[in-house]
């Protein structure tokens, strides 16, 4: 992708990694996968942690990847996606008649694995009773699949991963610290975005890459970008860019497309746009009126939430230059009505929030 923005002073690595490729320019990103390697090599159970949206799952799979047993089996499972009865018997597996509709027997993912690599990510939302289960067999104790009377004894490198705090979920008596002690054997910790700006253009170029038209990307979106802080991380990145190159339609993808939040300088109480702020502004004007001034369908029609909007109504509000715009009926802040609608864009047109 043919990118508008400066030229990057840092060299970009890319890694594909069992169907999901990482890009990183970050010092910090480079010296956790150079981390990762080397504690791949090793038989240590490993615990990834990190704020959701960071990326855990890419290090995982990493793991494996550099790992002597890359060759054998990758599985992996949610330990938050499924309640207690099932994550057992996916987990551990069962026999014919086991419960109502086991009608043939079924291996659990411990078996599946064997040999390889078992992914439990959001390890912290494990019941109790599973637990207890779980340290058995990570301490090597065979154990019965549901309904079984054969034991199973397997062979697999656990790596797991969570946003929770573990430790103080131990304090807490919520996860059992013996548990935790035999899966925290090596402990890596993904920085959130906000901590490696450096990796927003890469990560950019890797999200807008799939699109057919193969949308540029401008030095004032990727100055946007790097202004937000990005408390859903990548995960959130990929979606502001997925929702941008949709709204471009196969234009560069400017600012005023991502749906940010804008974060401006002050000048004596006052606040200052720049360029790229006035086109956000004349975009919500825009919404505002052809959608009579209702705050959730302009919202929806620029591809934010209308939380988002509301922060940029209050935000914009004060500008003195927005007040060539006003001259709407009078209406009562917050209304949803015909006249009471217009207030959010009177807010815009230099009514002080």
């Amino acid at each position: 992708m043919d990118m508008t923005a400066p030229e990057m002073s840092y060299q970009t690595e890319r890694l594909e990694l069992l169907g999901l490729t990482a890009v990183f320019a970050s010092p910090a990103m480079r010296s956790l996968f150079e981390l990762t390697q080397r504690v791949a090599r090793s038989q240590a159970a490993v615990l990834i942690l990190g704020e959701s949206g960071t990326g855990k799952e890419i290090v995982a799979r990493a793991v494996h990847h550099f790992s002597m047993r890359c060759a054998r089996p990758w599985v992996d499972v949610s330990c938050g996606a499924l309640p207690e009865h099932l994550l057992e018997s996916e987990l551990f597996g069962y026999e014919r008649g086991a419960f109502s509709g086991a009608v043939a027997p079924k291996p659990g993912l411990f078996e599946l694995a064997h040999t390889g690599t078992l992914f439990l990510d959001e390890i912290g939302e494990l019941d109790p009773r599973m637990q207890v289960k779980l340290l058995r067999v990570l301490d090597g104790v065979p154990y019965y699949r549901l309904g079984g009377t054969r034991k199973v004894q397997v062979d697999v490198r656990i790596v797991a991963a969570t946003n929770a705090d573990l430790e103080r979920a131990v304090e807490g008596g919520r996860f059992r610290s013996d548990l935790y002690h035999r899966l925290s054997q090596v402990v890596l910790r993904v920085p959130p975005l906000r901590e490696r700006r450096e990796d927003l253009a890469p990560l950019a170029e890797l999200f807008l890459a799939g699109y057919e038209a193969d949308p540029k990307i401008t030095r004032g979106a990727l100055a946007a970008l790097e202004r937000h802080n990005w408390p859903g991380n990548v995960r959130e990145l990929r979606n502001v860019l997925t929702r941008a190159a949709l709204a471009a339609g196969g234009a560069p993808v400017d600012a005023a497309h991502l749906g940010l939040p804008v974060v401006l300088p002050q000048a004596q109480g006052a606040v200052v746009l720049g360029g790229l702020e006035w086109l956000e502004r004349d975009a919500i004007l825009k919404a505002l009126h052809e959608t009579g001034g209702h705050r959730q369908r302009a919202a929806a029609l620029l591809g934010i939430s209308r939380r988002t909007l509301s922060r940029k109504l209050k935000l914009y509000g004060n500008l003195q230059a927005f007040r060539n715009g006003a001259g709407h009926k009078t209406a009562q802040p917050g209304e949803d009505g015909p006249e009471g609608r217009l207030e959010d864009e009177r807010q815009l047109a230099g009514k002080t929030a």
